[in-house]
């Protein structure tokens, strides 16, 4: 009963992370933490929460709570004894400090985890780890902990039948050889490896690596190792050549870019062993261009290296130097250090083909720069190479012959080992020695021949320099004597030239300009002038039009006065027409004569400081009872105190208009806002309603700048009248008080004047 529980705990949490799958690993963390502090009990679903936690901590590469939560998963696992979760939270622990090349680390919980798993007798995960290690023991370099890691992963998987990972150890032991330089037994393994997995499938991309290895493991041996894989020196190349085809064959069929990649550098360099330069050179390319789209910096730096060291073979230097160039580069901005110093030694070669002795010899100093930084990495693996083959072919034997090495003759041949190490030191210094000997003198010959580049170059300079003054000073004798006939005459000739075209210059200057300013002061009172007369015949069609009603209304009312035949009540109605009519013919009248005030040559605004609250609360007053009778609300929110820089008169008129305004089209019940808002400089007061808007047409024109056009005039929200004239008055004056007045209107939601005025100090 309770292992069924535990495994429907475990189809929970298998659906509840199935569900945060969409959300950020972040998201995902505090889920799971959240589900953790639900959880208290100490039981075996408690492990399983706490497992997931560290692995969503591993994702997210933070290492102090991947330690937290992963020594808590083993106290926990130790608690209820569930063995396996211990061992795989060292497991995973310890590849978690494998992906940061923390290597010591790395072994420590790869160690512990492996012991839990032998306990457990999962061999699976032993062989498994295992493999792991033996990849961290080759990027060391530990060959010898490789090779043995490897030899007991093979056990296992010789036990257990698994036989593609069996084919990958193959593989990897294969690896750990050809770095030793022992291509014959680095065959043998490959050969292994290819049987398994061409089990698998021909086409496949474990097949395709092999037949690229197995390439390098012959285009790389020497004779004698040759020989004894079976081989004639004489054909290395062709089944060199074989082998590096099949994989990119393969690599083909299953769109690999990263195996075409390095088996077409391979074939270029085949290609170039047997003089096809022109298919070396295809083929070189194809690898650029494959690894640059698997995105592997350090195969594209190298492929990158290859073409421009082929090119440099051919004496294409600018060529050459421009994919060397780009391979240093990858170099640096990737930290590959192998890369950075082949590049630089390349260049130098380059540049000291082309006798650029100087620049030969700083590449060169940055090679040696790069040489001495990775010289200890190169030393610990000669050391490790000679001391492999000493004890490396005792423990092959004793595989070959299907025996496990016991700890105890481990033991004796690290104790071996260990007495040829300092054998090994000594022959390892020789040989830096004799290295640095070598790059002394390389040094010492570019060094000289910079000198005498460089003594050369001067001494050339310098000759040069003499011949160009003798030539000089004879031209200067020449010159002398001609200019000394004739530079009288040209002098005078020069000097009444000048003075005649100055003064031409002068005069015509002087007359294109009067004349283009005249031009514009006539075109712009052209332009005034156009203006000033449709206004007047607006003014005068409105005058003629709107004029003859009222003054007929009132002929009538008082012929009916004289009459006295009317009733009380037609009487007063009457009146309120007549009074109505006369009111629109009185505000008109005031706007036609202010404007025609503003008109009158040399007419000036008094301009003085006065409270804006106060001017607007007197229109607001003055307005008020015509207001009331479409029950619209005007507010004053007009702080007292802002003051303004302007004519109180005109401001009042201009207040008035544009209230009139708001009133006249603002529907019955409606509201008007009256505010002001102060800036550094300025005073805006803004009259806002919620009446009928302007159209979009009236609101290009309003705001239209220098528009002085009387517009048509239109019937309020009651069939109100008005002239057309007072915005084109608020305008004037506005303009006249050097402030500026503006509009936003949506229609049929309302509209917002503002009015800038400068601000008093």
């Amino acid at each position: 009963m309770f292992k069924v529980y535990i495994f429907c705990f475990i189809l929970f949490l298998t659906s509840f992370i199935a569900k945060a799958q969409v959300k950020t690993p972040q998201q995902r963390l505090d889920s799971l933490l959240l589900l953790n502090q639900s959880h208290p009990k100490e039981d075996s679903m408690k492990v399983v929460i706490l497992k997931e936690i560290y692995r969503q901590y591993i994702r997210l590469k933070n290492t102090a709570k991947v330690e937290e939560f992963v020594f808590r998963t083993i106290v926990m696992a130790q608690k209820t004894n569930q063995k396996n979760y211990e061992a795989e939270a060292f497991y995973r622990f310890g590849l978690y400090h494998h992906t940061f090349a923390n290597y010591q680390k790395a072994e420590e919980y790869y160690t512990k985890a492996i012991e839990k798993f032998i306990a457990l007798k999962d061999l699976d995960w032993v062989a498994g780890i295992y493999l792991n290690m033996g990849e961290m023991y080759y990027r060391i370099p530990d060959y010898a902990k490789g090779l043995e890691v490897n030899q007991k992963a093979i056990a296992i998987y010789l036990k257990t039948g698994n036989e593609i990972d069996l084919a990958s150890c193959y593989t990897n032991v294969a690896g750990i050889y050809q770095d030793l330089g022992q291509q014959d037994n680095a065959l043998f393994y490959l050969k292994k490896a290819l049987k398994i997995f061409s089990q698998a499938g021909e086409d496949t991309r474990g097949v395709a690596v092999v037949y690229n290895t197995i390439g390098r493991a012959y285009f790389t041996a020497s004779s004698d190792e040759l020989i004894k894989m079976g081989v004639e020196p004489s054909q290395k190349n062709e089944i060199s050549l074989e082998s590096f085809t099949k994989a990119l064959r393969i690599a083909k069929i299953i769109n690999d870019n990263g195996v075409q990649g390095v088996a077409n550098k391979n074939l270029g360099g085949v290609y170039e062993a047997m003089g096809q330069r022109g298919l070396a050179l295809k083929a070189y390319e194809k690898s650029v261009e494959h690894n640059k789209k698997e995105d592997n910096s350090r195969e594209y730096g190298f492929s990158l290296l290859a073409l421009g060291d082929f090119y440099e073979q051919d004496n294409n230097y600018s060529k050459s130097r421009e994919f060397l160039l780009e391979a240093l580069n990858i170099g640096q901005l990737n930290k590959l250090l192998e890369l950075q110093r082949n590049a630089y030694l390349s260049l130098s070669k380059v540049e000291e083909k082309q006798k650029n002795f100087n620049q030969s010899l700083n590449y060169y100093r940055q090679y040696i720069l790069f040489k001495d930084q990775i010289f200890n990495q190169e030393k610990e693996k000669e050391i490790t190479r000679r001391q492999l083959q000493i004890d490396f072919s005792v423990k092959e034997k004793d595989y070959q012959l299907k025996q496990q090495v016991t700890d105890g003759e481990l033991q004796r041949q690290v104790l071996l080992a260990r007495q040829q190490q300092q054998k090994l030191v000594l022959r390892q210094q020789e040989l830096t020695l004799s290295d640095q000997e070598k790059s002394l003198q390389r040094l010492t010959f570019l060094k000289r021949q910079a000198d005498l580049e460089n003594e050369k170059r001067a001494q050339g300079d310098v000759l040069k320099q003499q011949k160009l003054k003798a030539a000089l000073k004879d031209k200067e004798i020449s010159l002398q004597r001609t200019e000394l006939r004739v530079n009288r005459n040209i002098n005078i000739f020069l000097g009444v030239l000048a003075a005649v075209l100055f003064a031409s210059a002068l005069f015509v200057f002087y007359a294109q300009h009067r004349t283009a300013k005249l031009n514009k002061i006539v075109s712009e009172q052209k332009l005034e002038l156009e203006k000033l007369g449709k206004v007047k015949d607006r003014i005068f069609s409105l005058v003629s039009h709107d004029m003859r009603t009222p003054v007929n209304s009132l002929i009538s009312f008082i012929q009916l006065l004289e009459g006295g035949n009317i009733s009380q009540e037609k009487l007063t109605r009457y009146a309120a027409n007549l009074k109505n009519t006369l009111g629109y013919t009185s505000a008109m009248m005031e706007n036609l004569l202010n404007w025609a005030s503003s008109q009158m040559e040399g007419y000036r605004p008094i301009l003085e400081k006065f409270d804006a609250e106060l001017c607007a609360r007197d229109v607001i007053n003055s307005l008020q009872i015509g207001a009331n009778e479409k029950n619209i609300k005007i507010e004053n929110k007009i702080k007292s105190g802002i003051l303004c820089l302007a004519d109180m008169n005109m401001t009042s008129l201009v207040l008035r208009n544009l209230i009139s305004n708001s009133i006249k089209f603002t529907a019955n019940n409606g509201w008007i806002k009256v505010n002001a808002i102060q800036t550094e400089s300025h005073i805006l007061l803004n009259i806002t309603d919620n009446g009928r808007g302007l159209s979009q047409s009236q609101l290009l024109m309003f705001n239209q700048p220098g528009n002085q056009e009387i517009g048509e005039s239109t019937l309020g929200t009651n069939r109100e009248r008005g002239t057309g004239i007072g915005l084109v008055l608020c305008k004037t004056f506005t303009g006249l008080m050097n402030g500026s007045l503006e509009v936003v209107s949506k229609q049929n939601e309302g509209s917002t004047f503002t009015l800038q005025l400068p601000k008093a100090t």
